[in-house]
């Protein structure tokens, strides 16, 4: 939206100059079929469009038509152009709650030729709402971003493949070197172990993004088992990180309670989002989850005392190597994290079907991860 904002401005600022060089008595280069503001959407580098309050073309600019590769006829129904519910979804939401929405999607055109399908496009629309029920939309082509997306994260599955195989050599070099080796050196073999280890979990999490990136849907191993318990054991895994700084883990919820789901996964999804909340968490505080069963699904929430997320970050805290800001960063440990976790937490919760979002409890002030699963996964 920011984009959409910078660009009226423009469009202001281009208008001022524009009758500031022009006064009205004297002769503008505008076209006359066109009033100034058309005349600069008509130069705008971004496809334009204008619906009345039937949703009939009322004005294109030229970009609209070489975009989607159409004849804009005027007075014509939307959709009887651009085949794209959700254009129409975006500009009935547009109209109802007269607000600016954003929405992103890839269009698929009509093709004139039945035997050869017209080229997919990647496009993100800007609408604003204009008086008596009219929307104007700003639409842009995506596809240079989506592409070189794509191809950072193929580098990065390949870089990850790569590392795969020597990592687990060295691995294997250093816990041998450990049993032959004095008293006084084991100490640096366990540390240069502990971050063997680490980098192999880290290549580990990339191939499994990578898989989705690539369209493969990672495989579940589904089993029934007692979610509470098996909370309760990824804390004892953490208890030595949680004893250095005096975080305790505040559970509300059943003693006992059944899902289907991957254990495996499951139980990577509670150390990442438990190890984040220890880290984040003062001492001698709580990091409190919340299991909450209800009807056909269970809602678990992880709360913790830090210093939470900065607005602007909560839209991006799921993506991949996002680290939201310096006060997010470990304490305790020389390096910061891979950036990773909460992208892996989710993939976990996406996988068992179930939804997953971020916020900053109203009561701690900290970091606020919720997400809800089925009771059971759909076959």
């Amino acid at each position: 939206m920011g984009f959409l904002l910078g660009f009226l401005v423009g469009i202001g600022a281009i208008l001022a100059w524009q009758r500031f060089r022009n006064p009205p008595d004297s002769d503008l280069t505008v076209p006359k079929e066109l009033n100034p503001w058309q005349y600069v959407l008509s130069c705008a580098p971004i496809a334009y469009l204008q619906v009345d309050g039937e949703n009939r073309l009322h004005w294109t600019n030229p970009l609209l038509g070489k975009l989607l590769g159409i004849t804009p006829i005027p007075s014509r129904l939307l959709l009887q152009l651009i085949r794209s519910y959700e254009l129409d979804q975006l500009i009935q939401e547009t109209r109802l709650l007269q607000a600016p929405q954003e929405k992103s999607w890839v269009y698929h055109p009509v093709s004139p030729d039945p035997l050869q399908a017209a080229p997919k496009l990647h496009l993100r629309a800007y609408s604003i709402p204009l008086n008596q029920g009219y929307v104007g939309v700003f639409l842009e082509d995506r596809y240079e971003a989506v592409e070189l997306s794509q191809q950072r994260d193929r580098w990065t599955a390949d870089v990850a493949h790569e590392l795969k195989t020597p990592l687990t050599s060295m691995r294997l070099v250093v816990e041998t070197l450990q049993d032959r080796s004095p008293p006084d050196i084991r100490p640096w073999l366990d540390r240069l172990l502990r971050e063997v280890i680490r980098l192999s979990d880290i290549v580990a999490d990339l191939l499994d993004l990578g898989q989705q990136d690539m369209g493969k849907e990672p495989s579940l191993n589904l089993t029934l088992l007692d979610l509470a318990q098996l909370i309760h054991r990824v804390w004892q895994t953490l208890e030595p990180l949680a004893s250095r700084k005096q975080v305790y883990l505040q559970y509300r919820g059943p003693s006992s309670f059944t899902i289907e789901g991957d254990e495996a996964r499951l139980h990577r999804l509670f150390m990442n989002l438990l190890d984040n909340g220890i880290k984040f968490s003062p001492p001698c505080q709580s990091v409190r989850l919340d299991l909450t069963p209800q009807e056909g699904q269970v809602t678990i929430d992880v709360i913790d005392w830090g210093s939470g997320f900065r607005e602007e970050s909560l839209p991006y805290v799921f993506d991949r190597f996002y680290r939201a800001d310096p006060s997010r960063s470990r304490p305790d440990a020389g390096v910061g994290g891979s950036g990773l976790g909460l992208a892996i937490v989710r993939q976990t919760v996406l996988l068992h079907q179930g939804t997953i979002c971020a916020a900053n409890h109203p009561e701690t002030l900290g970091a606020w991860i919720s997400l809800t699963l089925p009771l059971s996964q759909a076959k």
